[in-house]
């Protein structure tokens, strides 16, 4: 059976500390896994690929984000069923 495509977008909000570096080794970090397409702007990071690779990647680097750093704060919506959008859909505006 195929696995669920699915899209995600989230916002990483670090409450203290060098929180522009954090966030950017959050999203270099995401960017790492081939298998996901991940467009980000100036709000928030969209992830398209199977649901369960792309809940498995934020499980892993939410933690890492959260080991020996200040509070963090992650706002995150699933959406099940969007497939990732065409190639010239994904520019960041």
């Amino acid at each position: 059976m195929p696995k669920l495509r699915a899209a995600v977008e989230i916002s990483m909000y670090p409450l203290g500390g060098d929180y522009i570096a954090r966030i950017l080794a959050f999203i270099e970090r995401l960017n790492r896994h081939p298998e996901l397409t991940v467009v980000t702007n100036d709000l928030s990071t969209q992830i398209w690929g199977e649901l369960p690779r792309i809940m498995s990647v934020l499980a892993e680097e939410m933690a890492r984000a959260a080991d020996g750093s200040p509070q963090l704060v992650f706002v995150v919506k699933v959406l099940p069923g969007i497939a990732a959008p065409s190639a010239a859909g994904t520019a960041a505006t």
